[in-house]
């Protein structure tokens, strides 16, 4: 058996620890080798629990170790331009959290410098690893549903985020932090770039994301370059459960992901139907998050480039940027614009 790769993780936050425990327990060819955290609490406890040989408090001291092979960054937004270009330059193969970065000047300065290093770079959109969605790519693929037509995408969490999480200086605000899936999984379904958006959003129920100035609904409409249509529906007060669904629809049919059940079970009583919802994150999409993982093994492995790259980064955070502005300015946006004025 081949010697497993040496991985560490940048980042023990949420999403951070995810990543770890599935490199850890549920990716093949693989050692977690080393993690890096500011917080000694987080740090210790995931190198405790895997017995991780290196922790470190700064990041860059995890990128130097030269017998690192890739890393897996998971910090904040506000700080992926930085550690993507160190990473590059360390030569170490590189899984960035979406999106690869806050501005399009960020983001370009940092596929500039992946690149120049010829670095394998693979970005978090684990929804095209979901069994579901990639079931339904394929009948898309294979015209079951003949030609799309329209997109409509629901993205829902269960809470209000902590205001120091969704501040827009550190995520890009809730259009670019959690509308950038579907605007990825648009793109992918559709076989097309969108060219013009247009978006209204409000704060309307968690009020303590006024002290951070983000919004915690909007709805998006997208117009595509092959003038097929799309909307997406982003929220943070679904306070029933995590509630992620999809619809394509075709000129001869559809095709619909996602439902509200979690559980298959239905209580079915005198005062009506009744069953569970999906919790949340890693209940809907743990697998897909693993499958995406062993992807990127499995591409250093082979010498392969990731199936989602930097081009996809940059289209979707695109599209978010451009929602963003649309709703801030009350007009639609055509990416062409933003390009111009970029």
């Amino acid at each position: 058996m081949s010697t497993p790769l040496k991985i560490g993780v940048i980042g023990l936050g949420r999403m951070g620890q995810l990543y770890a425990r599935t490199l850890a327990t549920r990716v093949s060819g693989v050692q977690l080798y080393a993690i890096a955290d500011i917080g000694e609490q987080a740090r210790t406890q995931v190198a405790d629990e895997f017995s991780v040989f290196h922790a470190f408090a700064h990041a860059h001291e995890l990128i130097a170790l030269p017998e690192l092979d890739a890393v897996v960054i998971a910090t904040p937004t506000s700080t992926h331009q930085d550690l993507v270009i160190a990473a590059a330059e360390a030569g170490k193969a590189i899984f960035c959290e979406k999106p690869l970065a806050l501005t399009l000047e960020e983001n370009h300065k940092v596929l500039e410098a992946v690149a120049r290093a010829q670095v394998p770079l693979q970005v978090g959109f684990m929804r095209r690893f979901d069994a579901a969605y990639q079931k339904a790519k394929a009948l898309i693929a294979d015209g079951r549903i003949g030609r799309p037509i329209t997109f409509q995408s629901i993205g829902r969490d269960p809470f209000c985020p902590r205001p120091e999480y969704a501040n827009p200086t550190l995520s890009g605000g809730l259009i670019v932090d959690m509308a950038i899936h579907d605007f990825d999984l648009a793109r992918w379904f559709m076989g097309s770039e969108v060219k013009r958006v247009f978006a209204e959003g409000a704060l309307l129920v968690c009020e303590e994301l006024a002290q951070v100035g983000d919004i915690d609904n909007a709805v998006i409409t997208l117009r595509f370059v092959n003038e097929v249509l799309g909307t997406v529906e982003v929220s943070r007060n679904a306070f029933y459960g995590y509630d992620i669904r999809t619809e394509v629809l075709g000129s001869e049919g559809a095709v619909t992901i996602g439902i509200h059940q979690h559980t298959p079970v239905v209580l079915l009583t005198r005062s009506g139907a009744q069953h569970d919802v999906v919790p949340y994150l890693m209940e809907r999409f743990g697998d897909a998050y693993r499958a995406q993982m062993q992807h990127f093994v499995n591409c250093l492995r082979d010498g392969q480039p990731p199936s989602v790259g930097g081009a996809d980064a940059l289209a979707a955070l695109e599209i978010g940027i451009a929602a963003t502005r649309a709703y801030q300015t009350g007009r639609p946006v055509t990416l062409s614009e933003l390009r111009v004025s970029s």
